[in-house]
C-alpha cells in the first residue's frame, strides 16, 4: 500500500492525477472490503491510466434526492474486475471507485437510507419493523445489487419484498403504495448506456424522495465512510419476501382502470401493433396486457432478450429513433400500424405511428403527450366525469420544460395547469399534495384501499382531481395508483388513443394535425451536449454558473425578453407553492420563442429545450417550415454562444 501511495503522490506533482482523486483512492481502499479493490488500482496505476482513475475517484458517488446513477463497468475494465466473468460477457466485478456504482456505494445507499427509516420511525412513534420492496431491470449487476440490499435490509433488522425477476420501475411505486410499505429501491439506471447503473430510491408515498426525507436520507448516506457493518442478532432480524405472479397481476388488474372508454377496444384485433421492450423489462407487462385488450402484438425477437448490453442498439432509449428502428422494419414488414417501445426500466415509453400517406411517422416525447393529454380532458367531458361545475377541480401536472401546447388545451377546457421541475417525483408530490386535501372523515379506512371510482369522486367534491401529467422525455402517467412515470400505463393510454382514432376514421398522426391546425403549430427541439468525466462534469458546472452569472440577451438578431433563473430566484407555481432551487434558466425570447438550460440530474450532459409555436392555420406545411427555420437559427447562435462560455 505504501508504494501505491508513493506513485500516488507522484502522480499528484506532475499533475496527471487530481488531489481530491489521491484523497478518495486512500479512503476508499481503506474502508473497502472487496477483494479486487487494491489490484484494481493497482493495475490502473502501474499502466499509467490517470484519466481512468479521475473519472473513477474525483468525488464521491453523491446520494441526490433520486438516488444514485454511475458507471458500473469502467472505461477500462482491469484484469481484476475482468475476473471469471459474468453473464452475457459482463465482468466479474463491478466497477472500483468513490465515484461509480459498485457494492461500496450500493451498500452505503442502502444502509443510509435503513438509517433514515429507522430515525423517522422513532420520530412518529412507530414501533415495528421497518418494510422496503426492491425491485430490478435486466442491467449488469441489477440482480445482485438488489438481492445485496435485500440482505443488508435483513441484516439491519427489516422486512423486504424482492421481485422474483427483472420488473417495471414502476411496479416498486405500486407495491409500496397497495402494500402500506415504508420505502423502495429500484436498481436501475433507466434509458443510461449499458455501461451503467443506479439505485433509484423511494419513501411510503411510493413516490421518488422529496423534502425532507431526501436532505434526511442523503445526511445518513454520506455519514457512512466504510463497506463494513455489523448484523443485528439473528432474532432481531428481518425476512426476505419473493414476490411474483400475483403481485403482477394486481398491477395490471389497476392499469385496465386507467382505460376510460373500454369498449373503443373490442375491434382491437383489427390492429397490429409491434412491441420492442429493448432488451429490458417493458415486454413483461405490456404485451400480454395489449393482447388481453385485443390488440395483435407482435414482438422484435431480437430485442426480446434480456440482455445488460443492449446489443442490438447503441442507446436502449425510446427516445433515440435508431432504438426503435427494429420495430420499425417489422411493421414496414408485417403491416402493423404501430410501433411502441419502452425503456430498460419500463418507466419511459416511445410510439411510432403511420400517418396520413402510409408512412412511419416517429412521435417525440411532446407530440405523444399532448396527444394522451388532449384524449382524456376531451374524453372525460365527452363521458360526465368532467363537466361545468367540477371542471376546475381538474389539473393537469407537467414540467416547465414541456410543450406550453399543453397549457393552451387545458386551458381552453377550463382545466387547471401546474409546472413543475423536472422529475416525475415533483408531479407525484402534488399528488401526494391532492390526496392529503381530502378530509378523512369523508370516506372509511385508507385512501389507498378505495377503488378509483370513489377516490375520483372525493378528488373532484374535496381537493383536485389529477387528469394527466408528463414529462417531454418520454414519461406519462394517467392514474392515482402509481406514483412515478409508467411504460405500461402509458402504453395502455396509448393504446386507446389508437382505438378511438380508429373509431372515428382516423389516423393518430391525423388526430395530431387536428391539434395543431386548433391551437398552432407548435415544435420542441431537445439538445444535449454530452461531457463524461472528472473535466466534464466541471464544464457542466461552468457552463451552469456561467448561465446565471451572465444571463443571455439576444440570440440570432432576436432580443431577450426575460429570463427566469430558478438558481438564485424564488418562484411560486400555480397553486401558490414554492419552486425548489434548481440549476436551471429559462430564456423567453421577443419572437415568442423560448429555451430552457439545464444539467441533466442522471447522466452527464448539459441539456437544452427549444419551444417554438405558430398561430392556427389550416397551412400546416408552412406553419411547419417557419417554425422549424427560426429553432434552427436559434439553436446555432445557442451552440455558439455555448462554445463561447466554454472558452
Amino acid at each position: 500500500m505504501s508504494d501505491l501511495v508513493e506513485n500516488l503522490d507522484n502522480a499528484v506533482a506532475s499533475g496527471e492525477l487530481l488531489e481530491s482523486s489521491r484523497e478518495n483512492i486512500v479512503n476508499h481502499l481503506a474502508g473497502a472490503i472487496s477483494p479486487v479493490a487494491e489490484a484494481a488500482v493497482t493495475e490502473l496505476v502501474d499502466a499509467g491510466e490517470w484519466a481512468e482513475l479521475n473519472d473513477r475517484f474525483y468525488k464521491t458517488l453523491a446520494f441526490g434526492t433520486g438516488g444514485l446513477r454511475g458507471r458500473t463497468i469502467g472505461k477500462v475494465v482491469t484484469k481484476a474486475e475482468e475476473g471469471a466473468g459474468g453473464p452475457n460477457e459482463r465482468p466479474e466485478f463491478p466497477c472500483v471507485g468513490s465515484a461509480t456504482m459498485n457494492f461500496y456505494n450500493v451498500g452505503r445507499a442502502i444502509r443510509g437510507m435503513v438509517a433514515y427509516v429507522k430515525k423517522h420511525f422513532e420520530a412518529e412513534g412507530i414501533d415495528r419493523k421497518p418494510v422496503f420492496a426492491f425491485a430490478h431491470d435486466t442491467r449488469h449487476f441489477s440482480r445482485d445489487y438488489a438481492e445485496f440490499c435485500g440482505r443488508i435490509c435483513n441484516d439491519l433488522g427489516c422486512d423486504a419484498y424482492l421481485f422474483v425477476g427483472a420488473r417495471a420501475t414502476p411496479q416498486v411505486s405500486f407495491l409500496i403504495r397497495e402494500l402500506k410499505l415504508d420505502a423502495g429501491v429500484v436498481l436501475t439506471a433507466s434509458h443510461n448506456p449499458s455501461h451503467d447503473n443506479g439505485f433509484k430510491a423511494y419513501f411510503n408515498q411510493g413516490s421518488q424522495l422529496v423534502e425532507p426525507h431526501a436532505t434526511g436520507v442523503i445526511n445518513e448516506v454520506d455519514a457512512i465512510t466504510s463497506e463494513a457493518y455489523d448484523a443485528l442478532p439473528e432474532d432481531q432480524q428481518g425476512k426476505l419476501i419473493i414476490v411474483g405472479g400475483e403481485a403482477d397481476q394486481r398491477y395490471m388488474d389497476k392499469l385496465k382502470t386507467t382505460l376510460l372508454k373500454p369498449e373503443l377496444l373490442e375491434g382491437g384485433e383489427s390492429t397490429k401493433v409491434v412491441f420492442t421492450s429493448i432488451h429490458g423489462t417493458g415486454g413483461h407487462i405490456a404485451v400480454p396486457l395489449l393482447r388481453e385488450m385485443g390488440f395483435e402484438v407482435l414482438t422484435v425477437p431480437e430485442q426480446e432478450v434480456q440482455d445488460g448490453r443492449f446489443p442490438t442498439v447503441a442507446s436502449p432509449n425510446p427516445e433515440n429513433a435508431p432504438a426503435l428502428q427494429m420495430g420499425v422494419d417489422l411493421a414496414e414488414k408485417e403491416g402493423a400500424e404501430i410501433v411502441i417501445g419502452t425503456d430498460p426500466d419500463c418507466d419511459r415509453m416511445g410510439v411510432v405511428v403511420r400517418d396520413d400517406n402510409g408512412k412511419m411517422q416517429i412521435l417525440n416525447g411532446n407530440q405523444t403527450g399532448t396527444l394522451m393529454e388532449w384524449y382524456r380532458i376531451k374524453t372525460m367531458f365527452d363521458i360526465g366525469i368532467l363537466n361545468d361545475s367540477n371542471r376546475s377541480r381538474g389539473v393537469i401536472v407537467k414540467t416547465f420544460v414541456t410543450s406550453p401546447l399543453q397549457n393552451k388545451i387545458a386551458e381552453k377546457f377550463g382545466i387547471n395547469v401546474v409546472d413543475t421541475l423536472t422529475g416525475f417525483k415533483f408531479i407525484c408530490d402534488k399528488l401526494q399534495k391532492y390526496e392529503d386535501g381530502i378530509p378523512t372523515d369523508k370516506y372509511e379506512g385508507d385512501y389507498r384501499d378505495l377503488s378509483e371510482d370513489e377516490s375520483r369522486r372525493l378528488r373532484l367534491e374535496y381537493s383536485r382531481f389529477f387528469v394527466f401529467g408528463g414529462e417531454e422525455s418520454y414519461g406519462y402517467m394517467g392514474g392515482d395508483y402509481v406514483r412515478d412515470k409508467d411504460g405500461n400505463m402509458a402504453t395502455v393510454m396509448f393504446a386507446e388513443i389508437a382505438a378511438y382514432a380508429k373509431s372515428v376514421g382516423k389516423t393518430v398522426a391525423g388526430l395530431l394535425d387536428d391539434i395543431y391546425r386548433e391551437y398552432g403549430f407548435h415544435q420542441e427541439v431537445n439538445k444535449s451536449v454530452v461531457m463524461e468525466g472528472a473535466e466534464g462534469a466541471a464544464q457542466i458546472a461552468g457552463l451552469a454558473k456561467s448561465y446565471s452569472e451572465n444571463h443571455p440577451t439576444e440570440f440570432a438578431g432576436v432580443k431577450v425578453a426575460n429570463v427566469r433563473d430558478f438558481a438564485t430566484n424564488t418562484y411560486e407555481d400555480a397553486e401558490g407553492d414554492e419552486v425548489p432551487k434548481q440549476g436551471m434558466i429559462i430564456v423567453d425570447m421577443e419572437d415568442g420563442n423560448s429555451f430552457a438550460v439545464r444539467p441533466s440530474g442522471t447522466e452527464p450532459k448539459i441539456k437544452y429545450y427549444l419551444f417554438g409555436n405558430d398561430e392556427p392555420t389550416q397551412d400546416l406545411a408552412s406553419s411547419q417550415a417557419r417554425v422549424a427555420e427560426s429553432l434552427d437559427a436559434l439553436w446555432l447562435a445557442i451552440e455558439a454562444d455555448m462554445n463561447q462560455r466554454l472558452g
